[in-house]
């Protein structure tokens, strides 16, 4: 069943297929929607989507639901107020991020919650964001890539099972180009405190 969404509970999901590249990062993108708590009896309004609630959903529709609700897919990791792309980087299992759209509640400033983002987990298999599956929002140690085009490589399953090859393994994330072991062949930026990671060619 799809839930309606209340104007301005708008998310974004982001990150199914992790994407880096060697001068910058990005992500694909789909929409979703998910429904705005109703205020407590005593007028106070619970935390939306905070760290350890759950939301139900898949595709393009997700609402915050119970976790002991069958409905719930996956669990908050972190929760960060302001845009994804100024903020802390998400926890290294998360699957799959969701942006959560300013809401205005009211005419105070007390009212209105300010945009941000949910970094969810998964609560069942499989885990896109593991090492080495080829997906989530994240390039981690573990994981494998491909060179989509110049400049540009893209993540993919190391087992081979997804639709390009993996030709390269990162296996180490640090803070500069310099800290990568002798035989790194080539450097991913991944964020986070240490942004630079540093692949080998798969034989």
């Amino acid at each position: 069943m799809r839930h309606r969404a209340l104007p301005g509970a708008l998310l974004a999901l982001m990150g199914l297929a992790g994407q880096a590249a060697l001068s910058g990062c990005h992500a694909p993108q789909r929409t979703g929607a998910v429904v705005t708590p109703s205020p407590s009896s005593s007028g106070e309004r619970p935390a939306f989507l905070a760290e350890d609630a759950c939301a139900g959903g898949s595709g393009q529709s997700f609402t915050e639901v119970d976790c002991a609700d069958r409905r719930a897919t996956a669990r908050v990791l972190a929760r960060y107020n302001g845009p994804q792309a100024n903020g802390p980087r998400c926890p290294a299992a998360t699957d799959f991020v969701l942006r959560v759209a300013a809401v205005d509640h009211g005419d105070s400033e007390e009212d209105s919650s300010p945009e941000g983002y949910a970094c969810m987990r998964g609560l069942r298999p499989p885990h896109p964001g593991d090492p080495g599956q080829g997906g989530g929002p994240l390039t981690v140690t573990g994981d494998c890539v491909y060179a989509q085009r110049d400049g540009v490589v893209k993540e993919t399953a190391c087992d081979g099972s997804g639709a390009h090859a993996p030709e390269y393994r990162v296996t180490d994330e640090v803070t500069t180009r310099d800290a990568c072991p002798p035989a790194t062949e080539l450097y991913v930026r991944v964020g986070g405190g240490t942004p630079v990671g540093c692949a080998r060619r798969l034989p």
